[in-house]
C-alpha cells in the first residue's frame, strides 16, 4: 500500500502559479464556482473524485496497487475509487469506451517507467485541475527511495486540454510504500441508508397504529 509522501501545489487554494486557462475554460470554471458553496462537492454525494484528482489530491488517504500482466488496478481508500490501467491485451476499441470521471487508461512500460495514457474523460469543473471532455492525461511512474531508504513511487502527470488550457499542466506527486498498511472501509452513503431504514420503520409503525 502507498501513502502520500508529499503533496503537489493546489492552485485553486492559492498555492503555486495560476493555471493557464483559456477564456472558455475560465468562463466555465467561474460559472461552476458561482453556483456551489463550501459543502457542495462530488464526495458529499458519494461520487469519486475522478482524474486527476483521485491520483493527485486524495486527501491523504492511501492507495493499493494490484499488478497483473494484463492490468494494473489502483484502489484508493477515498470513496472506494478504483482505476484500471490496461495493457495491450486488454485494450478495447476507442468506440467501445464509455466516458467516465476516471477516464479510460492504457499502460505500457518504457524500461522501469510505467507510462499511462488516459482519455474518455467526462468534463469536470469540480476538481483542483478542472478539465473538459477533450482532456488527455499522461502519467509516468518511477520507483525510487527516500533519505531513510524507504521505497517511494514518483508520479508525474501532464494534463493537456485545448478547451481549458493554453498549455499543458504538469504536476508531480510522491507516494511512500507502507508494507503493513491496509485500506479501511469508506462508506460515504451508509448514514443516508440508515436514515432511510428509520424512515421506513416509522412508516410501518404508523400504519400498524392506524390499523388498530
Amino acid at each position: 500500500m502507498y501513502v502520500e509522501a508529499g503533496k503537489p501545489a493546489f492552485t485553486p487554494s492559492g498555492f503555486g502559479p495560476p493555471l493557464p486557462y483559456t477564456a472558455e475554460g475560465k468562463r466555465r470554471v467561474d460559472e461552476y464556482r458561482s453556483l456551489v458553496g463550501p459543502d457542495d462537492n462530488p464526495g458529499a454525494h458519494c461520487l469519486g473524485s475522478g482524474m486527476p484528482e483521485s491520483m493527485m489530491f486524495s486527501g491523504a488517504y492511501p492507495m493499493e496497487i494490484i499488478q497483473r500482466p494484463e492490468q494494473i488496478t489502483v484502489i484508493y481508500e477515498a470513496h472506494n475509487e478504483v482505476r484500471r490501467l490496461y495493457f495491450s491485451s486488454k485494450v478495447i476499441p476507442e468506440g467501445d469506451r464509455v466516458p467516465d470521471r476516471n477516464g479510460y487508461s492504457i499502460a505500457h512500460w518504457e524500461g522501469q517507467t510505467l507510462v499511462v495514457e488516459t482519455g474518455s474523460l467526462k468534463e469536470q469543473e469540480d476538481q483542483g485541475y478542472p478539465h473538459s471532455e477533450q482532456a488527455h492525461i499522461s502519467e509516468r511512474y518511477n520507483l525510487t527511495t527516500d533519505a531513510k531508504g524507504r521505497r517511494v513511487l514518483v508520479a508525474q502527470m501532464t494534463l493537456t486540454d485545448p478547451l481549458f488550457y493554453t498549455k499543458p499542466v504538469v504536476i508531480e506527486k510522491k507516494w511512500r510504500f507502507d508494507p503493513k498498511g491496509i485500506l479501511l472501509p469508506y462508506e460515504c452513503n451508509e448514514e443516508a441508508w440508515l436514515n432511510r431504514l428509520d424512515e421506513l420503520r416509522k412508516k410501518k409503525a404508523a400504519a400498524t397504529a392506524a390499523a388498530h
